[in-house]
């Protein structure tokens, strides 16, 4: 949960902030990107900014110089290399502030969520620079709440909460500890005041919610789990034949699918006043790991008439489970697709005569 310590104890780790009490003990040099705006100089140019934060890390110029290029060219910002940081924009800024730390060969890396500020494939990149840079023995520390990178990155993750360790250990067995402790924030939205309410004369909202099996309001969901997205809303005026739908995008902006309500008990029948509660089951074992974003709406088809349309009222993440009964089955790598369905596979076989390597030589039988 935001707020449970986790850039704070970065900070202190990147030795930013003082601990309170007790002591940091690192072994090796630290790079860190921490948030926009730290570790530059804002007057000074890129080129300049990359030599004095590899002499903030104890790095010869000679050492700086081998790496520049390489540097510049993962930051993709050569154009604006002699341009002062100050002018650049956030996701330039980070660009640059990652590449710089990461090529620099700190022996131990720390990264906060600012990579978010990226663009994805800038992000992805990120990710593979990381996972590049633990496999040579270095360490690295990420902070995220995006579950999928973290089961990707880490063999390890620690859940924290209010500055305590409530996991530590597998991240497989961290993700699914946190999916299930109710540590994540409700994926809610409420309007008890009704006159504010998205709606009109004839339909108002009451709250939309992502919710489990067990009736409970989630904001993170095993992939194999069936997901809830339920709506509350008020029925003003009788007679009305109502729809209520969904529409689902993804973190990157795509549009995964729309769903409308046709549960035949209401489908093409007016509704009489009252409070009704609409759920649409997504089964699992369907959607794609990563962020999902909901729009809720409320339509009368014929004629065409929306009555209120709340874009982007509640949001859910799916984590991807590593124990083989997934679509993912054995493979640990990222697999691209909004949707991951569990197909039924089926095989067969004729069995052939074995064929072996020392039984025939050149086409002549020995």
């Amino acid at each position: 949960r935001n707020g449970a310590g986790k850039s704070t104890f970065l900070k202190v780790l990147s030795r930013v902030t003082e601990p309170t009490t007790g002591e940091v003990r690192l072994y090796g040099r630290v790079g860190s990107l921490l948030e926009v705006g730290t570790g530059f100089h804002s007057e000074l140019t890129g080129r300049e900014n990359i030599f004095l934060c590899g002499a903030i890390m104890g790095m010869r110029k000679q050492e700086i110089r081998e790496r520049f290029d390489e540097i510049v060219e993962f930051a993709g910002v050569g154009a604006f290399l002699d341009t002062p940081v100050k002018r650049y924009s956030s996701g330039m800024y980070v660009r640059l502030a990652f590449a710089v730390t990461a090529h620099l060969n700190p022996e131990i890396l720390v990264v906060d969520e600012v990579l978010a500020v990226g663009d994805m494939s800038f992000q992805k990149k990120c990710l593979a620079k990381m996972e590049e840079v633990g496999r040579q023995d270095r360490a690295v520390l990420f902070v995220s709440h995006n579950m999928a990178s973290v089961t990707r990155l880490c063999k390890r993750t620690i859940v924290l909460e209010r500055g305590e360790v409530l996991f530590d250990g597998a991240s497989s067995d961290a993700v699914n500890f946190y999916l299930h402790s109710g540590v994540t924030t409700p994926a809610q939205r409420l309007w008890p005041d009704q006159a504010t309410a998205p709606g009109n004369e004839i339909v108002r909202a009451r709250s939309v919610r992502v919710r489990d099996e067990q009736g409970e309001t989630t904001s993170a969901i095993d992939i194999r789990e069936p997901v809830g997205i339920e709506l509350e809303y008020d029925v003003l005026q009788s007679g009305v034949v109502l729809v209520p739908n969904f529409h689902f995008t993804n973190d990157q902006g795509v549009q995964v699918f729309i769903a409308s309500d046709l549960d035949p008990a209401w489908f093409r029948r007016p509704r009489p006043a009252g409070r009704y509660t609409t759920v649409a089951w997504i089964p699992g074992n369907f959607l794609a790991e990563g962020t999902i974003i909901v729009t809720a709406a409320i339509s009368t088809m014929d004629p065409v008439r929306v009555h209120f349309v709340e874009q982007d009222a509640i949001a859910f993440t799916v984590a991807d489970s590593f124990d083989g009964d997934s679509a993912r089955g054995d493979y640990g790598g990222e697999i691209a697709g909004v949707v991951r369905p569990l197909l039924e596979w089926t095989n067969s076989c004729s069995p052939q005569p074995d064929r072996r390597p020392d039984t025939v030589a050149g086409g002549i039988a020995r």
